[in-house]
């Protein structure tokens, strides 16, 4: 069954591809029709590029396949809640729906910058938020 589990499993495996490559470990899903259209994860690292987070690269490719910059009836799932510049960037493309697994009580938009969002756009957390938050301490604990 697709549901925001099955997206959010998605979105993980996303996020391990991130761990493996030494990356801050964030994924991201677009779904449009019950249907992933994008898979994205951070690349800062790799492209030395402080903007190539996991939201940004998946707002990119779901635009060029959409064939256009609006993300309406589409849904964002990603592992951790995103930060203000990707909020932002969601709000710009007036994206209908985020999903979150885990939140950011440091860096969310939602502590930062409630408003940011489009006004149209839901956003839901706590899918699989253990799971997502788990794979981040590892990270973390791996750098220390």
């Amino acid at each position: 069954m697709l549901d925001d589990t099955y997206f959010m499993r998605q979105a993980l495996a996303e996020a391990q591809k991130a761990f493996d490559k030494d990356e801050v470990p964030v994924g991201a899903v677009v779904v449009a029709n019950n249907r992933i259209i994008a898979r994205a994860h951070n690349l800062v690292e790799t492209l030395n590029d402080v903007t190539a987070h996991a939201e940004m690269q998946a707002i990119t490719a779901a635009a060029n396949v959409l064939g256009g910059k609006y993300l309406t009836n589409c849904t964002l799932y990603v592992t951790i809640e995103p930060c203000p510049m990707c909020a932002a960037a969601l709000g710009w493309s007036q994206i209908s729906r985020i999903v979150y697994g885990a939140g950011d009580e440091k860096r969310g938009y939602s502590r930062l910058a409630a408003g940011v969002l489009h006004p149209k756009t839901t956003a839901s957390y706590g899918v699989l938020a253990e799971e997502c938050a788990t794979l981040m301490k590892h990270f973390f604990e791996k750098k220390r």
